[in-house]
């Protein structure tokens, strides 16, 4: 059974503009995930449905096999968490602790349960000791990481996040990164990262599924995405700088490089060519 699945899932905004058509979509336990588009492409669209924000106008989407419906949305909350691109329109709250909180206590559970669930959430993170402070007067990282918290305090079996890195200083994307990673490879928390950024995407995801004006396109492992050049192009997007500059050194008469896909692949490969002249 697939934890989340899409079947022929389209959307249409109110104001008739269309923002999907004919989605579909599955994720499986454990993997992570990279929804890879364009600005404007659908991918906070198509997110919103996965929790139940948005109905589709056609298709359904199912949730460990059960259609999204009024009767079970608070299990697929429960299930399905969600972390918007602007932390500010998740973070509420007058302290750290109580804004991640904030949904266990919505659940009903004891004050111990909630008390252990908010430590071990901060925790994580990497905000223990933040308790007591003022999101509003934290970084832009720090208020990313609170409300990844909140979203962990509801021990979700899906992590979703809208742009996590945007915004975000080096160290600060260093820190998303590796928070997903533990998240996936230590809980098996199936992640799913909407994003526009091709450099991160190879660090963290397993798969890309590329959305281009409100169309899934392109769906599979890293590397056979970023082979796509053309058609990523089209979509008003690119492949990895450290991809794209060997690409570059192939064409100018280098033969027999590697393309990789991060820095720790490129200085794998340089050492490769190295040694094979010696």
């Amino acid at each position: 059974m697939h934890i989340i699945e899409a079947k022929n899932l389209s959307y249409i905004y109110p104001d008739g503009t269309k923002a999907l058509e004919n989605i579909n979509f599955k994720a499986e336990r454990g993997e992570c995930i990279a929804l890879l588009g364009a600005n404007g492409a659908g991918k906070s669209t198509l997110l919103k449905h996965f929790n139940g924000i948005l109905k589709p106008s056609n298709g359904v989407v199912l949730i460990k096999g059960e259609p999204v419906t009024k009767q079970n949305i608070l299990e697929v909350r429960k299930t399905i968490g969600l972390v918007f691109q602007d932390p500010d329109d998740q973070i509420f709250a007058p302290t750290v602790k109580q804004d991640v909180a904030f949904g266990p206590i919505n659940l009903g559970l004891s004050k111990e349960v909630i008390e252990h669930r908010v430590s071990e959430a901060l925790k994580l993170v990497g905000l223990a000791g933040y308790e007591e402070r003022v999101p509003h007067h934290l970084s832009n990282g720090e208020k990313k990481r609170v409300a990844i918290a909140g979203v962990l305090a509801m021990e979700p079996q899906v992590l979703i996040l809208d742009e996590p890195t945007a915004g975000l200083d080096p160290d600060g994307v260093k820190k998303i990164i590796k928070l997903l990673k533990d998240l996936n490879d230590k809980f098996g928390i199936t992640i799913i990262v909407a994003t526009h950024d091709v450099d991160i995407v190879p660090l963290y995801a397993d798969r890309i599924c590329v959305l281009s004006a409100g169309k899934l396109i392109l769906d599979g492992e890293p590397r056979a995405v970023f082979s796509k050049n053309k058609l990523l192009e089209e979509s008003n997007l690119d492949i990895p700088l450290i991809t794209k500059l060997f690409k570059i050194l192939s064409e100018s008469g280098i033969n027999g490089l590697n393309t990789p896909l991060t820095i720790g692949e490129a200085k794998e490969e340089l050492l490769r060519l190295l040694s094979l002249r010696k």
